[in-house]
This record gives C-alpha cells, structure tokens and sequence, in this order.
C-alpha cells in the first residue's frame, strides 16, 4: 500500500530518494498482512481474471497495489500514478518483469488537471493514499476526477485510512455526490481501514 500524494507539509519527503528508498524497505516488512488485504480487495473487482483489463493505481508508489492487480488480472493493462520521481524509479524496479503492461505518470493529486488524459479505464485502485491529501474539498475533487476517468460500468476499489480524513461515511457520501452509485463498505485493514466500492 502506498501513501505517496506526497507533500511536504507533512513528515514524509517523497522526493528525496534516500527516502523513498527506506520507505519501501520498511514496507516490505509488512507485505505479508498487506498482500491479504489487497488480494481481498482485488477478488471484489466483478470481472474475469483472464479480462485485458485497463486500470489506474492512485498513489501508486513503488507498485504494491499495482503487483496485486496483476496476480488477480495477469492481462491487465496498469497505469501507476504517483507525487513522488523516487517513488516511481522505485516502482519501475518493482514492477519491472510486468514493464510490457505499465505505464507511470507523475502527478500531484492536488492539481486539478492531474487526470487530464488519463483515461479511460474499467477500474481504479488505491490504497492508503487519498487521505494524505488532507483537505476534505480536495479529496472530494479527486473522487470526481476518478469518477470522469471510469467507463460506464466500471468500478473503484479504494482501502485508506479515512479515520484520519473524516471517517469512512464521509468518504461514501463524498463518492456518491462525485456521482458513484452502489458504494459499499467491505472490512479491509481494520476497522479504521475499511475498503470502499463504487460503481460507475
């Protein structure tokens, strides 16, 4: 999972390589747990493991959600997001005996064009990254962006800390103002951490 929307407001300093670098080696301690929880919220995507499918990874980071998308899709076609240059080398490491199916692009999720020409795709993932945003208006901005990238029919499966950003009801509501129908709460990480689905 990734928390890379990446500003340096906050304690982390996403553009500096060092420590981008010590991130992801303080992540892969935890990848056990985290890759229970990402399988779990992959199998909630309703389409069949062998469909070529287009998706996007919000706060992509160095590619764990991105690696989860490709056990559960081997013929996805993934594009990986990110606030961080160091994040994304990371990734293109990580990810590199998929490197036919990726595609990176650095943005910063504050901007209100970071979606410009993006799209379109059948779903799109993120894991403990919206809620760095921070402010309530902004996240809500990027639910909107999210939901103009997806196709008709397609889904957004999101696992975040949304605890620390309002808390998961305000998150629900915020996608279905964004126009999302069919959001649902699943259990995710815990309780605070919960996996949210919506449907275009």
């Amino acid at each position: 999972m990734d928390t890379r929307t990446g500003h340096s407001r906050d304690k982390h300093d996403w553009q500096q390589a060092d420590y981008a670098a010590s991130w992801v080696a303080k992540n892969e301690g935890r990848v056990e747990r985290r890759a229970a929880v990402l399988d779990r919220m992959m199998a909630l995507a309703p389409y069949p493991k062998d469909r070529a499918l287009r998706v996007l990874d919000v706060g992509g980071g160095y590619g764990f959600v991105s690696a989860a998308v490709l056990r559960a899709f081997p013929k996805a076609q993934v594009t990986l997001q990110d606030f961080s240059a160091p994040m994304i080398e990371e990734a293109k490491r990580y990810l590199a005996a998929h490197g036919a199916q990726m595609r990176f692009v650095q943005s910063d999720l504050t901007d209100p064009d970071w979606a410009a020409g993006l799209g379109p795709f059948d779903l799109v993932v993120s894991a403990i990254a919206i809620h760095n945003i921070r402010k309530i208006e902004a996240m809500a901005a990027c639910y909107r962006a999210i939901r103009g990238l997806l196709v008709p029919g397609g889904w957004f499966l999101d696992c975040d800390h949304l605890d620390k950003a309002g808390g998961p009801e305000k998150h629900a509501a915020m996608m279905r103002d964004a126009g999302f129908a069919n959001v649902a709460m699943l259990p995710g990480d815990d309780a605070d951490t919960p996996i949210l689905k919506a449907e275009v």
